[in-house]
């Protein structure tokens, strides 16, 4: 049986609901995780899933889920708790004998990373190293779903300076797709995948989304980001980030590439945003 976590789906990409479906679909037993008994976990029971409710962050919730469990995917949203959760998880993963644990990261996870998130990630990257359950970080780059939560109206504003401002991006059911992919692969896995679906400029993003992008003072951003988003880790990962990639511009980065990884575990090639 696999587990998978962050299974009822969000904001962020739903990556966990999008691997849900994509095991059932390939008569797994799947075993979701999910924080609330709603309306979507009858769903989830509907479509075949056993579903188990529980806080990522507490080990009395996360012991029992792992029992009996092979293979599992973890994922954890850009808010508080994610290095709790991750030990819990680790810790639980390694008790029940987990064999293999996909785990969502992102794309220049490193103890010198330009976010506080990306830096947890990487601290999160080694928990689940030396608890030895044949972790696999997929690196993933920026989820257009992030994109088109940020629009508001007919725009984009994002302090990302000019619109020839280079993002690497990746649809959320790409990285599902790679993490399907590996948890059913039996053959030996690198310990880390690269999942960047696609090079754009940010004025290309917002064209293929639909609207106009406008470049905003990183402050005024910021004030209209706690209203949107209503998370003080969200915003201060998103600051740091759009920060970032304004300073890059249009330079190259040995990150910005479209990666192999999704055809080759996804078994096709990458969703795009724009055309181009």
């Amino acid at each position: 049986m696999i587990l998978v976590t962050g299974a009822a789906g969000g904001t962020q990409g739903s990556t966990g609901r999008h691997v849900v479906d994509l095991l059932l679909a390939r008569g797994q037993a799947v075993r979701a995780f999910v924080r609330s008994d709603d309306h979507r976990a009858e769903e989830l029971r509907k479509l075949g899933a056993e579903v188990v409710v529980g806080d990522l962050r507490e080990i009395q919730s996360v012991r029992p889920a792992l029992r009996g469990i092979s293979r599992a995917f973890f994922t954890y949203p850009v808010t508080a708790g994610f290095l709790d959760a991750t030990a819990a998880f680790a810790a639980a993963a390694r008790e029940a004998g987990v064999e293999r644990v996909v785990e969502v990261s992102q794309l220049d996870a490193s103890p010198e990373a330009g976010t506080p998130r990306m830096r947890r990630h990487w601290l999160s990257e080694q928990v689940f190293d030396w608890a030895g359950v044949g972790a696999v970080h997929l690196r993933a780059a920026v989820f257009f779903e992030n994109l088109a939560f940020a629009t508001t109206g007919d725009r984009l504003a994002l302090p990302l300076g000019p619109q020839d401002t280079r993002i690497p991006l990746v649809a959320g059911a790409d990285v599902a797709r790679v993490g399907a992919g590996l948890l059913l692969d039996p053959a030996p896995a690198d310990p880390v995948c690269l999942v960047t679906g696609q090079m754009a400029s940010i004025g290309e993003a917002a064209r293929a989304l639909g609207v106009e992008y406008v470049d905003v003072p990183p402050e005024e951003w910021e004030r209209g980001a706690m209203a949107l988003y209503r998370d003080e880790v969200t915003v201060e990962h998103l600051s740091h980030l759009w920060a970032i990639f304004r300073f890059l511009g249009t330079a190259d980065h040995p990150l910005f590439r479209v990666t192999e990884s999704i055809e080759r575990y996804g078994g096709r090639p990458p969703v795009r945003l724009t055309g181009g």
